[in-house]
């Protein structure tokens, strides 16, 4: 009789078993915050958590601190139908160990984390200034852009053009000092040096581009070199946008390729000094063609396609050195009907044996978005939408595809933090 009971239990479990490999799950090693119905949440152990308690408006996905101790966010408020901006933004910072969240500024922009201590740098009104959460310094004026130089003692940052009576002015790249001690700051010029003047103008083949804003800055594992990208004005630069690489010591300068922003942003590989890319012009109203996965290796300055013909890219994360996950679409026209734009899947590239596989099949009316490599867990997570979605989940997979699942339900951003 026991064994009848047993043999009936473990039936019933085989049964049920198999519907389990699409529930919402995740990893152990996974620790996620994401933005949700107007919230801020965690998922840390299997656990979500709210951590804001008033609804708002997140415009950006939260930032882990380099010690995964602090968690920052940036909240609109609505300024009123006087002002000449509709929203200002709040960057706030949450404790991990305290459960408290702090006010840094009422208004500030493009905020970033120190990579080496619990310090945030952000701009306000054209000042990079830097909040160690109990005070904030201005570093430096008249700033477009800006990046942590890797060991946390400095920025690079950029000047725009700006148009006068003869014409536009250059972009002018800026290398900033900071000191130990934030206190001893008591000029926003005694610590900034004049790096490099980007020509007024790119070009690359048959394009050129007036340069007005330099931006996105990334450096190459051995930081030896740093990518950015060169803006023509705001309408032009949904068309057409340049990839420049510039050596540390500014010596070496190079056009590499066409690009257009509202893709995704060039990257570099975890340890060699190989910059990927989606190269081509064009928004994607023009069709979703001309978008082509590029490597780069420096300093040859050699490119690599790696898309086959009659597909485009659309995003993409490098898992290792020499294997690349993109999202991909078949090449296309543009329709006004979003049930006949093509929808992208994952496919895996590995560029030792140039063998390039599909991994995902979403279903129809859905695409698989933003790939996300998490070195944590090592698996890609990537969001399942439809095309002109603003909410979507987030799902899960090994590199190769298996064992997909789940992670997370309705959310609109999402940040892992990883060790």
């Amino acid at each position: 009789m026991k064994r009848k009971i047993l043999f009936i239990f473990i039936t019933i479990i085989c049964l049920i078993l198999p519907t389990f490999s699409h529930a919402e799950t995740t990893d152990p090693a996974l620790k996620i915050a994401f933005i949700r119905d107007g919230f801020v949440w965690v998922k840390i152990n299997n656990k979500e958590e709210k951590i804001t308690k008033v609804k708002g408006v997140y415009s950006e996905q939260p930032q882990w601190s380099f010690d995964g101790s602090y968690l920052m966010y940036q909240k609109e408020i609505p300024t009123g139908p006087t002002t000449s901006y509709p929203t200002r933004s709040e960057i706030w910072v949450y404790n991990m160990k305290t459960k408290k969240e702090q006010k840094i500024i009422y208004d500030g922009e493009n905020p970033k984390w120190s990579p080496t201590k619990n310090i945030i740098a952000f701009l306000d009104s054209g000042v990079l200034n830097v909040s160690d959460f109990n005070n904030f310094y201005n570093i430096a004026l008249g700033v477009d852009d800006y990046s942590w130089i890797p060991n946390g003692k400095g920025f690079i940052a950029s000047s725009a053009a700006s148009l006068n009576p003869d014409g536009w002015t250059n972009p002018v790249l800026y290398k900033i000092t900071l000191p130990n001690d934030l206190k001893q700051i008591t000029s926003t010029t005694n610590n900034v040096k004049q790096f490099f003047v980007v020509p007024k103008t790119l070009t690359k083949g048959n394009t050129s581009i007036p340069s007005i804003n330099a931006s996105n800055f990334q450096f190459s594992p051995n930081q030896k070199w740093i990518s950015f990208i060169v803006n023509p004005t705001a309408s032009w630069s949904m068309d057409s946008d340049m990839l420049c690489i510039i050596s540390s010591d500014g010596k070496v300068f190079e056009v590499q390729d066409e690009i257009i922003l509202h893709l995704d942003n060039p990257k570099w590989a975890q340890t060699k000094n190989i910059l990927g890319y989606i190269a081509g012009g064009g928004r994607l109203v023009f069709g979703y063609k001309n978008k082509k996965m590029k490597v780069t290796e420096m300093p040859a300055f050699t490119s690599t396609n790696l898309t086959p013909p009659h597909f485009a890219e659309l995003a993409f994360t490098w898992v290792d050195d020499s294997a690349i996950v993109v999202s991909r679409v078949k090449e296309s026209e543009w329709s006004n009907d979003e049930k006949k734009r093509p929808k992208p899947s994952l496919n895996v590239i590995n560029l030792s044996t140039h063998k390039q596989t599909k991994i995902t099949n979403p279903p129809t009316g859905k695409g698989d978005y933003y790939p996300i490599y998490s070195k944590s867990s090592h698996k890609i997570t990537w969001f399942r939408k439809g095309e002109l979605d603003v909410i979507g989940n987030v799902w899960i997979a090994n590199v190769n595809g298996s064992n997909t699942k789940l992670l997370l339900k309705n959310v609109s951003s999402y940040s892992i933090y990883e060790r």
